[in-house]
């Protein structure tokens, strides 16, 4: 028998801890990876194998480093407007029978995670705006001063010169975009596809069976203490794959059009087996690296009721 859970509140600290260390460990893997590329080309290329040689060290430190800060602002940022949105808006819940998470209600799940999306969106258009807004004013205040200045050493008249209003509005109107129309785009594109994600998962996970989060008592909360990696790999694959086919469809109706059917056919099957083992190796990293972080650092605790 399924029974349903809402996640009433994630525990900041847990959870940014968690995620920007996984993170971190991540980017090294990847620097480590760059590295023994660098080191290949230098093999090749032996003029330049110092240059080579110092960009990988130094990718080593920089990228887990800057990796962990600028995770550790975006989860527990997020994990803060997730918690201040839920008593208005719901949070996720959760169709657990047992360990496995057997279904997801798709309006919470999506209208949740869309609301933080377009949160995240208008934080960045405002910043954009406050930059692009000044800039353009500035722009739009020198473009005149030009223009006297040329129509002074010229015979040209001030009506055939620039102004600058036009940068001075497309700021404003750039503006209004940025804070009113991208968080409404987000919201939208991310109801939606975070709608079909859950609608995906529903259907497909009877037959291939779901996620499975180990839940231990943590005070009010729960802690997930670890997570089975094949079943948690292949759940999210099989769901990634949908999104591969649809994708690939795309492509070979315009790769038809195009006139290239055998490319066209081969992207589509490209699509789909990329999207399965790359989502399935990545999962598999990621709760790997859970699983061995949890018993050192901390697992992640949600309130659930």
């Amino acid at each position: 028998m399924v029974d349903f859970k809402e996640i009433k509140s994630i525990e900041l600290v847990p959870f940014t801890l968690m995620t920007s260390s996984v993170s971190a460990i991540l980017a090294f893997i990847y620097a480590i990876i760059l590295l023994i590329t660098f080191g290949v080309l230098a093999a090749v290329v032996p003029t330049v194998g110092l240059v080579f040689a110092s960009l990988g060290l130094s990718m080593l430190v920089i990228f887990p480093i800057g990796s962990f800060l600028v995770y550790v602002t975006l989860s527990f940022v997020s994990a803060l407007i997730y918690n201040k949105l839920v008593p208005r808006l719901g949070g996720i819940k959760l169709g657990l029978e047992g360990d496995e998470v057997k279904s997801l209600p798709v309006v919470p799940f999506a209208l949740i995670t869309s609301c933080v999306g377009a949160v995240w969106a208008f934080i960045i258009g405002l910043l954009l705006a406050a930059i692009i807004v000044p800039l353009t004013t500035l722009t739009s205040t020198i473009i005149p001063l030009i223009a006297d200045v040329t129509a002074n050493a010229t015979n040209m008249t001030p009506a055939t010169l620039p102004t600058g209003s036009a940068v001075g509005t497309g700021g404003v109107v750039l503006a209004l975009l940025l804070i009113i129309g991208l968080p409404i785009f987000v919201f939208v594109a991310g109801f939606i596809g975070n709608a079909l994600w859950a609608i995906f998962y529903n259907f497909l996970i009877p037959r291939v069976g779901g996620v499975r989060l180990l839940f231990a008592p943590a005070g009010n909360a729960h802690e997930i203490t670890s997570i089975p990696v094949v079943a948690a790999a292949l759940a999210l694959a099989v769901v990634a794959t949908i999104f591969g086919i649809i994708q690939g469809l795309f492509s070979l109706v315009n790769g038809i059009m195009a006139g290239s059917a055998s490319m066209a056919v081969g992207s589509l099957i490209g699509n789909i087996i990329g999207a399965f083992i790359g989502t399935f190796i990545m999962v598999a990293i990621i709760t790997i690296l859970y699983n061995f972080l949890a018993p050192r650092i901390g697992g992640i605790q949600l309130e659930l009721k």
